[in-house]
């Protein structure tokens, strides 16, 4: 190979400029390292920059390469040139085969595996039909990029890293596999491995996108962010918010004296090392300042670098990033990540490098999370850790040094239990994170097999400060029979006659859709507001505001709505209906009840919907049947389960009764395997059934040390059962978004600041739903059918979508 050649690794759209693949490999590498650097992996890390990019070293990219160079305006098309494989064939060849050092073979499989499958997703070590996709890329597959194999790795050495110092390197490497795995001594390693995996991989996906990226904006070094300084300042801010809520007229109240209370303790316990911690204020307890004034302390004490909210409902991110925002007084820190604007494509991007495409800049563009305040959703969590491709991966390494709010964390998709507390239990030993679980209801995530290694709580007599936060008395209809929609509109008129404000919740759309109509026919002299996930982020942000407008000003007013109300939501109404649900969610509901101690007692109403069908929402009915449980026990003895429904004592065995129904879905079953994902994911070697078939199949032994099943996993994985498309709403500031969207020339920091505005109008649709609006011409595509846009008769100004 002729050394006098310069190797392009990519080329600037602006101006043409080159980057070697020499530049390319060592800025990826030393990313790399400063990500690695915070899990004391370094080395492991580094190594999948220095490597990833190495096939571009190859007569046949290059030659593709000059061509796009050479004719910038009709560039040639696409081949099929594999610039991935050369580097995970590189450490399989040098250091897993013959090799008696377990800790390089396991170096080689982990960096090799994320280097193969850095343009698409981590490879299968063994697969349910007991093949092995990653041995056949890095020892089988037949290319003409890797005929030259001996020659390229020459090349890498005189060139790149020369070879003593490369073997010294993956030794480092190899130690750092020793110390990591040697910090929680297990019988089963392959759990940590398969952790580590997915942390190897999103440092490369994030080292080699940034580092593209800072090449294309010609950017060499980027600031860095002293956290520390930022997190005190925020301190400063949050103290004298505190201080001024404290010489309010109504502090003295007992609500606001218990709120203060809890904000205390939350400081005090910051105090304590990083852990899994809970916080069980109950609803209403100021859980948002509360946590945050844990958070910002702990940050402080502990040098972390980011503070993450993870929430259930997109609901709940605009109302605490909105409240976050004004108290900090701080746009460009806080970050709102609603849901991936962009749908990723199911294919390997291998074959769409040189000059970015558009697509390829949406990728580049991509959040990273490397933002020191965020808030997302439970689905945008999970998917970091068990989603297909490389987008979400991409977050994963972000997740070290930081400190994690789960807010409603009750909320956790029960299929996805295990996967949950598996990934929580990892970042508090391995990855230098606290953990706040919070919420008024916890759930017994340490009751069930994969427990979640829960530290303490920091309230203490629990019973006390939910007594104490007592506001609402709770009205069993439920047990007594059952209202149809117009039997419950009677209700409502009637209720509606005591008072001026009421909201009702209902299990699902439909039943809201059919109440909301009925009432608006009704009681015409009535406001009547509609809420449901078919509207986008922004409208429902609208409407809330109306609605408070009426409530602030004590306005007769009534609120329809779907559960995604009920949790985080700060609005109060003088009575609420709540359709039979989990115990959970009937907290929660309660919670949107006489929320600041307006009046001495609100009242919530329990009522079974008729007309609800449940059949397809296991979960719900499961949750309905165990509160019904509870309702009848205490309407037998009214000193059962601490004498009233929402206690500590009601919640725990709610809990206990729901977990063991649904025991056998708690570990991600997955129907065509026969299997849980988390076997799939985290099986020792040893009792893996795929290694016995291989076994029997082949006359020998998998030659690895692996054998996870990594991208079957990530193939069937949903954090919500039925899978969901993102489309985009052209609602009231989304139609200039739009346009912006479709520009081909727009830059890759503009579409950083896009992304974060278009998220606020995206609904996600059903495949039965897709499937309608295609047929009915009410779907139009951009970026190669990578984002939906609905068309605008589609959408109602009251109901969302049609």
């Amino acid at each position: 190979m002729d050394g006098s050649i310069q190797f392009i690794a990519h080329i600037r759209e602006s101006d043409q400029k080159t980057q070697t693949v020499k530049e390319h490999l060592l800025q990826s590498k030393e990313l790399a390292e400063s990500y690695g650097e915070k899990m004391g992996i370094k080395h492991v890390a580094g190594l999948s920059g220095l490597l990833h990019d190495l096939g571009k070293l190859t007569k046949e990219f290059q030659t593709y390469i000059i061509e796009v160079l050479n004719t910038p305006d009709s560039p040639p098309k696409r081949g099929s040139v594999d610039h991935s494989t050369v580097g995970g064939r590189l450490l399989y060849s040098r250091f897993h085969t013959g090799s008696t050092d377990r800790y390089k073979r396991v170096v080689a499989e982990v960096v090799g595996n994320a280097i193969i499958s850095h343009h698409a997703y981590l490879q299968d070590f063994l697969t349910p039909d007991f093949e092995s996709p990653y041995v056949y890329r890095v020892r089988d597959k037949q290319a003409k990029e890797l005929e030259s194999f001996e020659e390229l790795t020459q090349h890498f050495f005189q060139t790149v890293m020369n070879e003593s110092d490369f073997e010294a390197y993956v030794n480092e490497a190899a130690n750092e596999i020793q110390q990591f795995l040697a910090k929680e001594p297990s019988d089963n390693p392959e759990k940590p491995l398969m952790f580590l995996a997915k942390f190897i991989f999103s440092v490369l996906i994030d080292a080699d996108r940034t580092n593209t990226r800072r090449f294309e904006e010609g950017i060499l070094v980027e600031p860095e962010l002293n956290h520390k300084e930022l997190f005190k300042n925020y301190t400063t801010k949050l103290l004298e918010k505190i201080n001024l809520l404290q010489e309010n007229p109504h502090a003295n109240l007992t609500i606001n004296l218990l709120r203060s209370e809890m904000s205390y303790l939350c400081e005090e316990f910051a105090k304590k090392p990083s852990g899994i911690y809970t916080l069980s204020i109950p609803t209403g307890g100021g859980k948002t300042l509360a946590s945050l004034r844990y958070a910002l302390e702990h940050a402080k004490q502990y040098n972390k670098k980011r503070i993450i909210y993870v929430v259930p409902y997109t609901t709940i991110i605009e109302q605490n990033a909105e409240e976050i925002r004004n108290l900090l007084k701080d746009d460009e820190h806080i970050l709102e990540h609603h849901s991936n604007v962009v749908e990723e494509a199911n294919k390997s991007d291998e074959h769409e490098e040189g000059r970015p495409t558009l697509n390829q800049k949406w990728k580049l563009a991509s959040d990273n999370w490397d933002t020191p305040i965020i808030l997302t959703t439970m689905v945008q969590f999970l998917n970091v850790f068990y989603a297909k491709g490389s987008r979400s991966s991409r977050r994963l390494h972000n997740l070290s040094e930081t400190v994690i709010v789960f807010d409603e964390v009750q909320k956790v998709p029960v299929s996805c239990v295990s996967l949950f507390n598996e990934a929580v239990n990892f970042l508090k030993k391995y990855a230098h994170t606290s953990i706040l679980l919070c919420t008024a209801t916890q759930p017994a995530l340490d009751f069930v097999r994969h427990k979640l290694e829960i530290d303490g709580e920091i309230v203490q007599n629990l019973d006390r400060v939910i007594d104490a936060f007592q506001r609402v008395e709770i009205m069993d209809k439920a047990t007594k029979g059952t209202f149809n929609t117009h039997e419950l509109s009677d209700f409502i008129k009637e209720r509606m006659g005591e008072g001026n404000s009421m909201l009702v919740i209902l299990n699902t759309k439909s039943v809201v859709k059919r109440l909301y109509q009925l009432l608006q026919s009704e009681m015409k002299d009535v406001p009547i507001y509609h809420l449901s996930t078919n509207m986008c982020a922004a409208h429902r942000k609208k409407v809330m505001e109306e609605i408070k407008k009426y409530l602030e000003t004590k306005q007769r007013v009534i609120c329809i709505s779907t559960p995604l109300i009920e949790a985080g939501v700060d609005i109060s109404f003088e009575y609420v209906v709540r359709s039979l649900a989990g115990l959970d969610s009937i907290a929660q509901a309660a919670g949107r009840c006489n929320r600041h101690g307006e009046r001495e007692k609100g009242t919530v109403y329990l009522i079974d919907h008729v007309e609800e069908k449940l059949d397809l929402m296991e979960e719900v009915q499961i949750g309905k049947w165990e509160t019904r449980k509870l309702l009848v026990d205490l309407k037998h003895n009214s000193l059962a389960h601490g004498g009233h429904l929402l206690s500590q004592q009601a919640m725990a065995q709610y809990f206990k009764r729901y977990y063991a129904r649904l025991e056998s879905k708690l570990h991600y079953f997955i129907q065509k395997f026969q299997k849980n994902m988390t076997e799939l994911l985290m099986v020792k070697r040893a009792e893996s059934t795929y290694r016995k078939a291989y076994q029997a199949n082949y006359g020998k032994d998998v030659p690895l040390m692996l054998v996870n099943s990594y991208h079957t996993a990530a193939d069937h994985f949903r954090v919500i059962d039925q899978n969901t498309t993102s489309v985009f709403v052209p609602y009231g500031e989304g139609e200039e978004l739009l346009l912006l969207m479709s520009q081909d020339r727009v830059n890759i920091q503009d579409l950083s600041q896009i992304l974060k505005k278009a998220q606020r109008y995206m609904i996600n649709v059903y495949p039965k739903e897709l499937e309608i609006l295609k047929g009915n011409d009410l779907l139009e595509s951009i970026l190669d059918g990578s984002v939906w846009i609905l068309k605008k008769e589609a959408y109602h100004e009251e109901m969302g979508l049609q």
